[in-house]
């Protein structure tokens, strides 16, 4: 199984390195494997701030100053939830780029026994692309890594777009 596209990572290295902007990454449903990805771009720490892991409301709420009462209402997996993370993610790290993601790997009833996921991409302070993932359903692992390598492919056309 291949991990990461590596052409995909190569031309976010290159790009964010060539125009000296920043990246942080806030996670949940991936558990880091977005900040693996980039931290494994030859030179990512010219570009890479660093990123957070949050699994539960508490430190959403606490590190990412997600809106506690609509994360209840949706056990922290919307858009809404998504775009606060990647907007805070960037706050938090001094970065230019947020990147986040919040959804279910493992069909569970809170998902209604669904696998998606909601991911959103911010560029200082204002949020360029957001939407939502729908893997097919798969080992957790696999799914994992799906959602990071689609999360920096957006990432990835969003950089080259803001930047036109």
């Amino acid at each position: 199984m291949e991990l990461f596209n590596d052409q995909i990572m190569r031309q976010i290295g290159e790009l964010l390195i060539a125009r000296k902007q920043t990246l942080a990454v806030a996670e949940s449903v991936t558990s880091g494997a977005i900040q693996l990805g980039i931290s494994g771009i030859k030179e990512a720490s010219r570009f890479f701030h660093g990123g957070i892991t949050t699994y539960n409301i508490a430190q959403k709420y606490h590190h990412l100053q997600v809106e506690p009462i609509h994360a209840l209402e949706t056990n922290c997996v919307s858009k809404q939830v998504a775009e606060q993370m990647a907007v805070n993610v960037a706050r938090l790290f001094s970065g230019d780029w947020g990147i986040a993601i919040t959804g279910y790997a493992v069909p569970v009833p809170e998902s209604r026994d669904e696998v998606f996921a909601y991911y959103a991409i911010s560029f200082r302070g204002k949020i360029v692309k957001s939407g939502n993932i729908h893997p097919e359903k798969d080992e957790t692992l696999r799914v994992q890594f799906f959602y990071a390598n689609e999360v920096c492919r957006s990432l990835e056309e969003s950089i080259r777009e803001v930047n036109a």
